[in-house]
């Protein structure tokens, strides 16, 4: 723990080395960068105002402005980057791997333009359901709520759906509920279960548990276990029980957070959010509950199911973070 609190004050101070002085009559024009996160009552609209935080500390010095913009989530993020709405986005990494390759929801679409910037946190498939459903196969016949179009959620769930491979008629019903109402449907039995790809701890998750008296569903099995063995973006995960005053861990399977770009983003923007980024990791960690367990080597050296954008990796390199 020490080690690596020194090693994040030396990258800092490294950071702070090989930032750019600018003369008054040389200083550039500011660049407007927009970030797309998620809703607004979920998780990753609070992650991206904190980036956005920490990337505006320093405008006078970086001249990059960054402003954090609700959306409906990851895949509504990778077309907004595509189309020239957004400039970065937070995305889930099976949502980036399939953009760039053309599958799934951009089956015949690739975006071979897209970028990665840094992985954040990890997310686990997290299933809350009312009382006698414990596994995956249990949600047979029942209704589960599984996120709304351009979420990545939704396009989570379609993997999950596809390898267990229920007949026809046999699957669970599926709805979009938007989040306010997802407890009630819950609480009610309007559904019988609700699923979010989510880091925890999650004050969403602790809500549904509280309010419903439900529990937290095994997404685990030999479906389970092939799906995630053909995937490299994907991995195996155990919520924590006691973060949630369960007894039991639960297991699951999940995704990075990641945040993205394109080929094409000016590079001194790309490069003012990777450094302040790796510079203000110790704040950033304070800023919300998915955020306290960043490492500077998950960030920058994890798995990417894309190419690092050619200025984040060279940031990187400076830094001595990546070879």
């Amino acid at each position: 723990m020490i080690g690596g609190v020194i090693k994040a004050v030396a990258v800092t101070a490294m950071v702070l080395a090989v930032s750019p002085s600018w003369g008054a009559e040389e200083r550039p024009m500011e660049v407007f960068a927009s970030l797309g996160t998620g809703e607004l009552k979920g998780i990753y609209y609070p992650v991206g105002r904190a980036i956005c935080e920490v990337v505006n500390r320093d405008i006078r010095a970086n001249r990059v402005r960054c402003s954090p913009e609700a959306t409906p989530g990851s895949v509504y993020n990778v077309d907004a980057i595509r189309n020239g709405e957004l400039e970065f986005g937070i995305v889930q990494s099976d949502v980036a791997y399939a953009a760039y390759n053309g599958k799934g929801a951009f089956a015949g679409k690739p975006f071979h333009e897209l970028r990665s910037v840094l992985v954040l946190y990890p997310e686990l498939v997290t299933i809350v359901a009312r009382a006698g459903i414990h596994d995956i196969r249990d949600l047979a016949s029942k209704s589960i709520n599984v996120g709304r179009p351009g979420s990545g959620t939704r396009l989570t769930w379609d993997a999950i759906r596809n390898a267990v491979g229920w007949k026809e008629g046999q699957g669970p019903r599926e709805t979009d509920l938007p989040i306010d109402a997802i407890g009630g449907a819950l609480c009610s039995g309007t559904i019988d279960a609700n699923m979010l790809v989510v880091g925890h701890p999650s004050s969403q998750v602790s809500a549904l548990l509280a309010r419903c008296s439900g529990n937290l569903v095994a997404v685990n099995g030999p479906a389970i276990d092939a799906l995630v063995a053909d995937a490299a973006y994907l991995r195996e995960g155990r919520i924590s029980g006691p973060l949630y005053g369960l007894t039991a861990d639960t297991p699951s399977f999940g995704v990075s957070a990641l945040l993205m770009t394109s080929s094409g983003m000016d590079e001194k923007a790309v490069a003012a959010f990777a450094k302040a980024i790796v510079a203000e990791i110790g704040a950033l960690k304070t800023k919300h509950p998915a955020l306290a367990n960043l490492t500077l080597e998950e960030m920058v050296s994890g798995t990417f199911p894309v190419p690092l954008h050619p200025a984040a990796s060279q940031v990187y390199k400076d830094l001595g973070l990546l070879k």
